[in-house]
């Protein structure tokens, strides 16, 4: 006999900024009472942008829809502009998609991990982001993660592309986050240096180069690096670069991880079947969420690549739930970003993840198992602004990739 489909009620896009960062959740009701799940749609630099695609678009698109058939929404919603794989359409996308895989978990009453095969490991490993202004402020950030249980740190020197400079910016030059790239390029190997002789090789250590560098500077980057045994080299060069990692790969062996600004899941294929990276960087709602991830996840596996999922703090509560509940279940994860949670957090999102002696747990109620107290949420409006860090400009004023 053939049950009702419980079907998609009301889709609602939820901004907030507990932390300052401007976070979207994707809201789905259904047709069962008390019956809802949450998605992660932060774009945090067009937060409206996002919102729009949602409840303009999407929303009447799914609209009385079968919740069980995720495959077929991602599927159909994807194409149903036409035109796809833009970082607006697809977080919107993810916002639903995260959503309905929250759902299936509540009506099967199983944590997500559960549902995509089960546990790999009882824990997750994560890294946290250690910056200073001089390597002995670096190094005191390190040793205080250490402290903390943490094994993984990823290791910067005055933010993305430091804070060196070689003579002033010409007359007139606009506003920006100034830097050297050349000057950056040659302090990164002293940096690691210091790290290495004071502590060991015991942690692994991380670096994310941001794309702050010409593409054979990058090469030069990452044969200085050798020496130190990072665990991975990050974002060594911009997506429209991407033949140099081959030149990189043919001379240094220092492992790389790349992806973090992809839009198609596609754009990893080449990287990965020729070996090129030996970890996947993804913002999980910037590809259209879970569904397409754990595929991505699945092609990587057979090529010997890890997983290293994006998870700074323009990710809501939601989207690191769903980054941990894959890092559950894929048997080639590698580490886990993690950026940590403030009390306004916990208090807009019941349920958040936590972390322990540097392992991060999944919730073990249903579904991806963190809740959004909505009436709380709008304590904390977003901001709308973007953020410095974008404007990165060299010493001369030219406006480069962040």
């Amino acid at each position: 006999m053939m049950t009702k489909p419980i079907t998609i009620r009301a889709v609602r896009t939820i901004l907030t900024a507990p932390a300052g960062i401007d976070l979207a959740v994707v809201k789905v009701e259904t047709s069962e009472p008390g019956l809802y799940g949450l998605g992660c749609a932060t774009y945090t630099q067009r937060v409206l942008a996002v919102k729009s695609a949602v409840d303009d678009y999407l929303r009447p698109f799914a609209l009385g829809k079968d919740v069980q058939a995720i495959e077929d929404l991602w599927q159909s919603a994807n194409v149903s502009g036409y035109w796809r794989n833009g970082p607006v359409w697809n977080n919107a996308l993810s916002g639903l998609d995260m959503a309905l895989w929250d759902i299936k978990g509540k009506i099967a009453g199983l944590p997500l991990y559960q549902l995509l095969g089960g546990a790999c490991r009882t824990g997750v490993a994560a890294y946290r982001h250690a910056d200073g202004r001089d390597p002995i402020e670096v190094e005191d950030h390190v040793r205080e993660f250490k402290d903390q249980g943490y094994r993984f740190i990823r290791c910067q020197l005055n933010g993305y592309g430091g804070a060196e400079r070689r003579g002033p910016a010409p007359k007139g030059a606009p506003d920006g986050r100034y830097y050297d790239p050349d000057a950056y390029a040659r302090s990164i190997p002293k940096l690691f240096d210091r790290l290495r002789s004071q502590l060991g090789f015991e942690l692994e250590l991380l670096h994310d180069v941001h794309e702050r560098v010409a593409p054979i500077e990058a090469v030069r980057l990452a044969k200085a690096l050798e020496p130190y045994r990072l665990f991975f080299l990050e974002d060594a060069l911009a997506p429209e670069h991407l033949e140099y990692f081959s030149m990189i790969r043919t001379q240094s062996d220092c492992p790389l991880a790349m992806g973090e600004l992809f839009n198609n899941p596609a754009e990893w294929q080449p990287l990965v079947t020729r070996r090129l990276i030996d970890f996947i960087r993804v913002h999980i709602s910037q590809i259209g969420g879970i569904s397409p991830a754990r595929k991505l996840a699945v092609l990587s596996e057979a090529f010997g690549v890890r997983t290293a999922w994006h998870g700074p703090g323009d990710v809501s509560p939601v989207g690191h739930a769903a980054n941990i509940h894959l890092d559950m279940a894929v048997p080639n994860f590698g580490v886990q970003e993690w950026s940590g949670m403030n009390d306004s957090l916990r208090e807009v999102f019941p349920g958040s993840p936590e972390v322990e002696d540097g392992y991060l747990y999944p919730s073990p109620g249903p579904g991806l198992g963190v809740d959004l107290d909505e009436e709380k949420a709008k304590q904390y409006p977003c901001r709308l602004e973007a953020p410095q860090w974008t404007l990165a400009r060299t010493v001369d004023g030219t406006a480069v990739r962040p």
